[in-house]
Parts: structure tokens; sequence; C-alpha cells
């Protein structure tokens, strides 16, 4: 039995060496920030869109919009002092070259993954702006910035038809990582989940930076649990409530 302990415990090395050279090769593509990022505004967008027309789950709506608010401006922010793989001034240069990959294509000398990228780009930078003006325009309609029932009903106007354009770049950007991933045979979500994608050489983003990510999501656990904790006090103070209420008891 000792023998067999010491052949097992001898192998060991062995087998974990076989293993690591088995894995296929990947190299580290974006950073834990952009992924918490994206994942906490995709679900943030979603939460805030579908409560919108809820009367029940306003407050919901209110924190995810502030919510999405802080979260573009950080993304914007992070842009600016992260990793210049998914700074601002690589998606500057992505979007120079979509013209040209575009005029391309009619040619016969278009670029698959040059003009996915441009695109997806063009769609990343109108999803923050569109859910920027979105955020702004619904704090603008809480905090009754516009007096007068006209300038309101603008003000919500355009809140809502910001929402759905938001709406309508988010699936067209899902609907281009869908068509791409399927043209080229592999999968242009994964990177957004792990980081990496598939292949040789040194990673492009030299850190994974998880404390600065969980960091994020605490932050905006903390905020929601902050509002949650002033609920009852935000439904008292808001204007109207109980003036339906009592139209329902009537």
């Amino acid at each position: 039995m000792q023998d067999a302990g010491m052949n097992t415990a001898s192998a060991s090395p062995t087998d974990h060496a076989q293993t690591a050279q088995s894995r296929p090769p990947s190299r580290r593509v974006i950073d834990a920030p952009t992924r918490a990022l994206h994942w906490l505004l995709a679900f943030s967008f979603s939460g805030a869109y579908l409560s919108a027309e809820s009367e029940r789950w306003h407050l919901v709506h209110i924190t995810l919009g502030y919510t999405v608010l802080g979260l573009v401006l950080t993304r914007l922010a992070w842009g600016l002092f992260g990793p210049k793989r998914v700074g601002l001034a690589a998606w500057a240069s992505k979007l120079r070259g979509l013209p040209q990959q575009l005029r391309g294509w009619p040619q016969g000398h278009g670029n698959l993954l040059a003009s996915y990228q441009g695109l997806n780009t063009l769609l990343i930078v109108a999803l923050l702006g569109f859910a920027l003006l979105a955020a702004l325009s619904g704090m603008g309609l809480e905090l009754e910035w516009l007096s007068g029932n006209r300038l309101e009903e603008l003000l919500e106007e355009v809140h809502e038809t910001l929402g759905n354009a938001t709406l309508a770049v988010v699936l067209g950007h899902l609907g281009l990582i869908v068509g791409i991933s399927l043209l080229r045979r592999h999968n242009h979500a994964a990177p957004m989940l792990n980081g990496r994608t598939p292949g040789k050489g040194p990673d492009l983003v030299k850190h994974n930076l998880r404390p600065l990510a969980a960091l994020l999501i605490a932050a905006v656990l903390g905020f929601w649990y902050w509002q949650w904790q002033g609920a009852p006090l935000a439904t008292q103070e808001r204007p109207g409530i109980s003036a339906r209420d009592d139209g329902d008891d009537d």
C-alpha cells in the first residue's frame, strides 16, 4: 500500500503537467472590472426597462436607473484610465477604420473580423450614449427638473423613446455577436464571461484586477441596500401616490 501511495504521489506532477499541456492556449483580452461593469449594466438596464410601467416597482426602476447612470459614467472613466485594450482610444481606432471596411466589401476585400469590431464598437458607443441620456431624463422626471404638465409629458416621452432606443441597440449588439459567432464558428461572447480568447501569445491585458471588480460589485450592492433601507420614506414622499390611493379607495 505504501508503494502504491508513493507511485500515485510521484505521478501527480506529471499528470498536472500533461493536463496543463492538453489545455488549448488562450490569452487574456478583457479585465475583470470591464466584465463586471458590462454585466452590472446589462442587469440594471434590463431590470429598469422591465419595471418602467409598474407603479409597484417604481423604486426598483429608479434605483436601477441611477445604477445605470453611475455605471455608464464609471465605464467612460475606465475607458480613460483603464487598460488600453478596452479604452476609449481603442474604440476611436476601430471606429475610424469602420468606413474603410464597409467600402471594401462591395469590392470584395472586406475583413469580417475588423468589420465586426467596428460595428460592435459603434453599437457600444450608441448603447452607452442612449443609456446615459435615458438615465438623465429619468432623473429629471423623478427630481421634477421641469415645471408644467406639458414639459413633464415631453420629458416623459423623451425618456421612454431613449429607453426603447437603448433596447434596440442592445438587441442589435446581441444579434451581431450571434451572427459573427456563427460565421466564424467561434464564441465571441466568451471573453466577456472569462476574459480570455483562444490563441497563442502574450496576454493583451496584463492584469486581471479582480479586487477592483469585487469593489465595483460591492459598491453597487451597497447602493441597492441603501436605497432599500430608504424605501418606506421614499414611497411616502413621492407626490401623487396618496392621491392615487385615495382614488382607488373611492
